[in-house]
């Protein structure tokens, strides 16, 4: 078959002058392809190394190859694409590209990026690094000091895998593996990091670190150490520049006044202010109390807190610890007349109270650590052991964390279930009740004074005793009323029990709130 000259067809069915044209095109891009292909092949490293300076050079041929190479000695400066390169002395690979320096090795890549080493191995087709002795990296104001350091000039990554230490401003960062993306100037650190600083020690299994915004960004398990703070958590941030940080999974943050955790904690250090998301809690060690939430904030001096969305207050004890629950519980610190400061803690909207041997619910409530009071406002009620007890607002007095005794101002009322149909019962205008061992023992009544009580022997009822006088004084025994005395012109009157439901007597204002009583810490929960 004969052979078709592509330019003859073309020739044959085109002018003259159309063919000239149409060369001129072809030859065109012919050569706009060889330039990009040149580039390209610069990129990919195909450009050659030149040498710009040696005091001396000494041409060789290599015996195997039979291609000439060059000892270079003195000054010598060499460049390649981005970078330029000086040592003391090299041997230079035309043929392959490649240079061995030897001598105080200094790589430039433009402005910023300084390479230094002992010894230096160039691929120019690959346009990798590889500096060994004493390398060290500099880029504005970061310095990596390691044995030995790899240099990808194309995507401007640097690597070590024998130990590095990088010193950055005021933080010092060791690792054992260790990658620096030059164009982000970003730190990419695995294996035993660690981050030394003035005023703390962080560790982490891997880490990322930011050189222009100092700032760490950890995954895995990770702490931080300071005189002021402990941060652990497994995924998180840290800005170094103005301690501020990010962190969740697993996150704690201790400030040695408060124990923060939560799914998600952010904290500035420099003003000790702080918030946690989701299953917060903060806890005060050294006064054994704890809140709890979805969401809260925190400040560390003067030091105050307020936890919203399923907040609970716990008040830690050996024996009988109090779970206080309200919509929202916030803490702040005053200071008295004289000087002295103390806790002010209050509750609102929905309060209950649980602990073993006393529960309560109210509206709102306040506790002052100063006098080791809670106030209850707003249709209080609150039980010890069968008692239940009302009133306009009352106070519990406590004493290292038991209850000493309480204060039922305006309306006073005490309640108690005999059976299913009836009710001991005690009001007046105000009340003082003693507590021993956390039990209730002793109650005053104090001005109008009423008294409706069932006396009996066992489980059989045998009277009802309903009286009147400006004072009563009441004794419980093992939660249960065990003598009422009437003071100052008692009347009353004794009468057989009825039956019925309809015929057993209520005094003005009694009712009976047992199901609003909080029986376990779940049911302070409860609207």
């Amino acid at each position: 078959m004969a052979q078709v000259n592509l330019f003859q067809v073309i020739r044959n069915n085109i002018s003259a002058g159309q063919f000239i044209c149409a060369g001129l095109v072809f030859i065109l891009s012919l050569a706009a392809a060889l330039h990009a292909q040149e580039i390209s092949g610069g990129r990919a490293g195909k450009r050659k190394i030149i040498l710009r300076h040696a005091d001396e050079d000494i041409i060789l041929r290599d015996r195997e190859t039979g291609k000439d190479w060059h000892r270079l000695l003195g000054s010598v400066s060499l460049e390649h694409n981005q970078i330029s390169m000086f040592c003391d002395s090299a041997h230079f690979y035309p043929d392959k590209n490649q240079v061995e320096a030897y001598g105080n090795i200094h790589i430039e890549q433009g402005d910023t990026l300084d390479i230094y080493g002992n010894y230096l191995f160039y691929d120019g087709i690959t346009e990798i690094a590889v500096l060994t002795g004493n390398a060290e990296l500099v880029d504005k104001e970061t310095h990596l000091y390691t044995n030995s350091i790899s240099y990808d000039v194309k995507t401007e990554i640097a690597q070590y895998s024998d130990s590095g230490r990088i010193i950055n401003g005021d933080n010092t960062l060791t690792s054992l593996i260790g990658r620096y993306y030059a164009a982000t100037r970003i730190f990419n650190f695995k294996n035993n990091v660690k981050i030394i600083n003035p005023d703390y020690i962080m560790t982490a299994d891997t880490m990322d670190y930011n050189t222009e915004t100092k700032t760490a960004f950890f995954t895995g398990p990770s702490e931080m150490k300071g005189d002021s703070i402990y941060i652990y958590c497994e995924k998180g941030w840290y800005d170094t520049e103005n301690n501020i940080s990010r962190i969740w999974s697993n996150a704690l943050l201790d400030n040695k006044k408060q124990i923060i955790r939560g799914d998600s904690l952010y904290y500035e250090e420099q003003n000790g202010y702080g918030l946690a998301f989701g299953n917060a809690s903060i806890t005060d060690t050294s006064h054994q109390i704890s809140v709890a939430g979805d969401y809260a904030w925190y400040y560390r001096q003067p030091e105050r807190f307020m936890i919203t969305d399923s907040a609970m207050f716990i008040q830690i004890s050996d024996k009988d610890s109090l779970f206080l629950h309200g919509d929202t519980i916030r803490s702040v610190t005053l200071t008295d007349s004289l000087g002295i400061s103390f806790r002010l803690m209050s509750a609102y909207y929905g309060c209950r109270i649980f602990s073993r041997d006393m529960q309560a619910k109210c509206d709102s409530l306040s506790y002052s650590f100063r006098d080791s009071v809670i106030r209850f406002y707003d249709e209080p009620v609150l039980w010890a052991e069968e008692n239940q007890m009302t009133s306009d607002s009352m106070a519990l007095f406590t004493k290292n964390r038991k209850a000493d005794r309480m204060e039922l101002f305006s309306s006073a009322f005490v309640a108690s279930q005999v059976d299913t149909m009836r009710y001991n019962q005690i009001k007046g205008r105000s009340l003082t009740g003693y507590f021993r061992d956390n039990e209730l023992y002793r109650i005053e009544i104090n001005g109008n004074g009423e008294s409706l009580y069932y006396l009996g022997e066992g489980d059989e009822i045998m009277a009802v005793n309903k009286a009147t006088s400006s004072d009563i004084e009441i004794y419980i025994d093992k939660g249960k009323i065990s003598v009422i005395t009437e003071n100052q012109s008692p009347e009353g009157v004794i009468d057989p029990p009825s039956e019925s439901p309809q015929g057993n007597p209520h005094l003005d204002g009694f009712r009976w709130y047992d199901y609003l009583r909080p029986k376990k810490i779940l049911d302070i929960f409860k609207n």
